[in-house]
């Protein structure tokens, strides 16, 4: 823990920006089922993070965590300096978080239009230096739609009629458009094309320099490797080691054989 901590300072001081993210020792229960044994992490404003890990390394469990979506938890999330232990799910996307979790959860029955009227504005911690970088703003229907053209094309399609790579821009799409600057995004590129995964890839870094802070949990290291500043390995609902992108060359074989990619 101690250890941990050290990392933390350091990381608060880096150029990349003040802590966005802040996880010590996280535990997490499904019921009677310990998910999460101790986590520790940190995320700083800008960054691009991954949670790598095989199926049930707790990468999921991790952000349903931070959006107290588990059954119990212990420890400290601490969401752009405050205290989020005790905050209902609502409350915590009102800090200006914004989960994407693998089902998407866009409404079927919904035009993509109105799909992206519904969500709530949401503001951060109202601190005037993110207004003043531009983050906790709502993109608007224009912006959101030079983003991702196939939703221009589709804004009167329902939730139904769109491919499963339109469903998870819409999901995207939604949550910038509350305003959100920190992204919690799960398994994104999942069962979905090359080409869109590409554009994916594209939407993520323009976020990435506009300011915003991504987590993101991704089976697909190849998507992954090249978006992260850093990537933390998960195992067993802990994380083994957190490898920077200046060590990530070095360090490809054993990933793979950890991940079995």
């Amino acid at each position: 823990m101690e250890q941990a901590t050290d990392r933390q300072a350091s990381a608060a001081n880096s150029p990349m920006g003040e802590e966005q993210l802040c996880l010590r020792e996280l535990n997490a229960w499904y019921g009677e089922s310990h998910v999460l044994h101790g986590v520790n992490m940190t995320v700083r404003r800008g960054e691009l993070v991954t949670l790598l890990g095989r199926n049930g390394a707790g990468r999921s469990s991790t952000l349903r965590a931070i959006m107290n979506m588990v059954g119990r938890r212990s420890g400290e999330i601490l969401i752009k300096g405050q205290d989020s232990m005790g905050l209902a799910p609502h409350r915590i996307a009102h800090l200006g978080v914004g989960f994407c979790p693998e089902e998407r959860g866009i409404f079927a029955s919904l035009s993509v239009e109105e799909n992206l009227l519904l969500p709530p504005l949401v503001r951060s911690t109202g601190h005037d230096q993110s207004h003043s970088q531009g983050q906790s703003q709502s993109m608007s229907l224009d912006e959101l739609y030079a983003l991702f053209p196939n939703l221009h094309e589709r804004r009167t399609s329902q939730g139904t009629r769109l491919s499963g790579g339109e469903q998870q821009m819409l999901a995207l799409a939604r949550i910038l458009r509350t305003g959100a600057d920190l992204l919690l995004l799960d398994e994104i590129t999942e069962g979905l094309a090359p080409v869109i995964n590409q554009k994916l890839a594209e939407v993520l870094m323009m976020l990435k320099a506009r300011g915003m802070t991504i987590v993101l949990v991704e089976q697909n290291f190849r998507f992954a490797a090249p978006l992260a500043d850093r990537h933390y390995l998960m195992e067993h609902g802990t994380i083994l080691e957190e490898i920077s992108a200046d060590e990530l060359p070095a360090r490809h074989e054993y990933l793979h054989k950890v991940l079995g990619v």
